[in-house]
């Protein structure tokens, strides 16, 4: 596996991570009121933004390296 193909992969796992935890951290803050659960459902989900945009720059980038 080449290290285009594992950064993508990490990449993947990394933001559906991130939006999983933050829906899990949204779910807590309508069960509890923190502003705790709150805040960091939504850097989580903001995160998870972040890591598409980042995923289709290196994309872009890296679109004339093979996949091998």
């Amino acid at each position: 596996m080449s290290l285009k193909a594992l950064h993508i992969v990490f990449i993947t796992c990394s933001t559906l991570l991130a939006f999983s935890f933050g829906v899990w951290e949204l779910n807590a803050y309508f069960t509890n009121d923190s502003v705790t659960d709150l805040a960091a459902g939504t850097l989580s989900l903001v995160g998870g933004v972040g890591l598409i945009w980042y995923g289709k720059y290196f994309l872009k980038k890296l679109k004339n390296i093979s996949y091998l």
